[in-house]
């Protein structure tokens, strides 16, 4: 292994980390050595039951939780009936590994893709197909660091993403991307519109949100 140094590459395990957005050290596998996991490393660890994503030759964990799942599937549902509604294409689940930017792999926890991004306008056959959407969500989780997040939509819009969306379930807000620098914030009052991704999509955000407060039915005295 080489023992020369250059300020532009990280040689230790923080540097590392401060390059894949300052993610916490429990969220890198350590097997393989980080700069060295491959695809197939990624789709053994993920199919273990794990939830990596494939930074820059490091195994990396998507941050999870439940008020997070709750939102992507309750967001995800409404976007599928939405699309299937009038056949634009699909919607795909945090375990929908895309390839990126090269060998760059990422999971959005809700997807849409166009029929004209999906190969033959067809289910993709790969395990980990290279295409890009056209709408990408991330429901932000406490592990989560702005960095890591602004790093993301970066490589969104780089690949070709031509909208996404933050959604932070605890502040119960939506940041709506149209660029890398381009976006609004919408609160619990407002709808969030599909632009010219999905035209003619509208879901009430205090709608969306509510899943949070669901609670069970009263019991008897």
């Amino acid at each position: 292994m080489s023992t020369l140094v250059n300020a532009a590459v990280a040689g230790s395990l923080s540097e590392l980390l401060i390059e894949l957005g300052g993610v916490s050290a429990d969220r890198v596998l350590r097997d393989p050595l980080p700069g060295k996991a491959t695809f197939d490393d990624l789709l053994k660890v993920n199919e273990c039951g794990r939830c990596y994503e494939l930074v820059d030759g490091t195994l990396v964990e998507k941050a999870m939780g439940w008020q997070e799942s709750l939102i992507a599937l309750a967001l995800g549902s409404l976007l599928r009936d939405f699309v299937n509604s009038k056949n634009l294409g699909m919607v795909t689940g945090p375990d929908g590994f895309t390839r990126i930017l090269g060998s760059l792999v990422r999971g959005p926890d809700v997807a849409f893709y166009s029929w004209t991004r999906l190969p033959n306008q067809r289910l993709p056959e790969e395990k980990i197909p290279e295409c890009v959407p056209d709408l990408a969500v991330e429901v932000l989780s406490l592990g989560n660091t702005l960095a890591e997040m602004s790093r993301k939509r970066r490589e969104y819009f780089h690949a070709g993403v031509r909208l996404v969306w933050m959604v932070d379930p605890r502040q119960r807000t939506v940041a709506v991307y149209s660029s890398i620098t381009q976006y609004s914030i919408l609160d619990a009052s407002q709808v969030l519109e599909g632009g010219d991704v999905l035209v003619g999509l509208r879901i009430e955000l205090a709608e969306l949100f509510s899943e949070l407060d669901r609670q069970g039915p009263a019991q008897p005295d």
